[in-house]
């Protein structure tokens, strides 16, 4: 009987007994997972105010990390953008709760200015809206705070950064648009309607110029970053985090040219579309000028119209890209 009880004190002496604080810790850390499940099996993004913004991210235990937007929603506070962001970070927090890869490892939460003016000045913050990763140990660091400005509010640069803070990979999935299919059956029915109409006439479909023409106009759309704009769904162009409001003349980035090789702005896209077929444009004057058989007055116009489409819009072309890839100012665009 005395050995046994010698290896039963051998082994509580080894690997200890679970002292009364710890299975207080361990009892209220599954209180406060238990309450944000349940929290967020209502609703993906959780309203939180100062109070639960306290003891759910800021008090100890927590084996979570929280993802908190900071905002303004509210009519009188006229934030614009906080409801674009909104819609946005809503998306990515549905994402992330209807995946079958869900966790209690992140959740996704929301704190309103007039819900909780105490955490905006215990952050020592004043603008809306804003993203901080709260991780699951240690304070934030700087990395923690999403850069807005640089990187956009879409869902798929938000789900970026928090799989990057979190190693937790969220797809985006977003709600069915029916725009696209609906303006590509619009299309089809106008061709085919303009088909039908001219069924005696055909003649137009070997024609090699309405043919060059589709094509130029489809390499000019692709080359311009349509499919990106597609793929990401950056913003149109620049806003004030503040006000929502494009801001004609803003001191880090252009306000339609994005200020990161690794970005753009919609606007963005339509700029070099056109800057493109300015000089497009430029080449094809320049053709008909050294190969028409008009005369020699009307292909000399053509042919210094073509040399000025050309130089202008290409030098315009290599602005933009020398202030992206090497960071050359640019404001000469928005002015």
């Amino acid at each position: 009987m005395n050995m046994y009880l010698t290896v039963l004190l051998l082994v509580l002496t080894l690997y200890g007994v679970p002292s009364t604080g710890q299975k207080k810790k361990e009892t209220l850390l599954s209180e406060k997972v238990g309450q944000l499940m349940d929290w967020t099996g209502r609703r993906a993004v959780i309203r939180m105010n100062g109070e639960k913004f306290r003891r759910f991210v800021k008090a100890p235990p927590r084996n979570y990390s929280v993802v908190i937007m900071f905002t303004a929603l509210q009519p009188q506070r006229q934030c614009g953008v906080c409801k674009q962001a909104d819609e946005e970070y809503q998306i990515l927090a549905n994402s992330w709760r209807y995946s079958s890869a869900f966790t209690n490892k992140v959740f996704f939460a929301t704190v309103d200015f007039d819900e909780g003016s105490d955490v905006f000045q215990m952050l020592n913050m004043n603008s809306a809206p804003s993203f901080i990763h709260f991780p699951a140990k240690g304070k934030p660091k700087k990395s923690d705070s999403y850069e807005l400005q640089v990187r956009g509010f879409a869902a798929e640069q938000l789900a970026r950064w928090v799989g990057d803070r979190t190693d937790v990979q969220i797809r985006v999935i977003r709600p069915p648009n029916y725009a696209g299919p609906l303006m590509l059956g619009f299309l089809l029915a106008v061709i085919g309607g303009l088909a039908y109409l001219r069924r005696n006439n055909l003649e137009f479909l070997y024609n090699k110029n309405v043919w060059a023409f589709s094509a130029l106009c489809f390499c000019l759309i692709m080359t311009s970053g349509q499919m990106w704009n597609h793929i990401r769904g950056p913003p149109y162009a620049h806003k004030n985090p503040t006000t929502g409001h494009i801001e004609p003349h803003h001191w880090t980035s252009g306000t339609y040219i994005h200020g990161s090789s690794q970005a753009q702005f919609v606007a963005e896209t339509h700029i070099v579309l056109l800057f493109n077929s300015a000089v497009t444009m430029g080449m094809v004057l320049l053709h008909e000028a050294a190969t028409s058989d008009m005369d020699i007055g009307k292909r000399k116009i053509m042919c210094v119209a073509g040399i000025g489409l050309v130089m202008l819009f290409f030098s315009w072309l290599l602005s933009i890209f020398r202030a992206k890839y090497h960071g050359y100012p640019y404001s000469f665009l928005l002015s």
